[in-house]
């Protein structure tokens, strides 16, 4: 049997009895091209991408590898996809600590 739990406030969610609902987020950095320029056009590209090439495999370890994208999953009760769709960033209640100065 699949057990399935809310992973805002930790219903557990029984599949056929409880609407449960499913939220995919990808993040990856975005790349914002530049403008190619004549001496863009003028390089010898293979020779610079061959030396790239060189330098990686002489460093690669596992520390340099770093994911690009990341893709999650949370699975959401009915109550807490409400709450997901108001604000689904976080915004509201990351402005309701109002910490006094001591």
């Amino acid at each position: 049997m699949l057990h399935v739990t809310c992973d805002l406030c930790g219903k557990k969610l029984h599949p056929g009895n409880d609407p449960h609902f499913v939220v995919k987020v990808e993040v990856f950095a975005a790349h914002d091209p530049a403008g190619l320029t004549e001496d863009d056009l003028d390089e010898d590209h293979m020779e610079a991408f061959s030396e790239m090439l060189r330098e990686m495999e002489e460093e690669v370890t596992a520390e340099h590898i770093s994911p690009t994208a990341q893709q999650l999953r949370f699975d959401l009760c009915a109550t807490c996809r409400q709450r997901y769709l108001r604000d689904p960033l976080g915004k509201e209640a990351a402005q309701k600590f109002d910490f006094s100065e001591n």
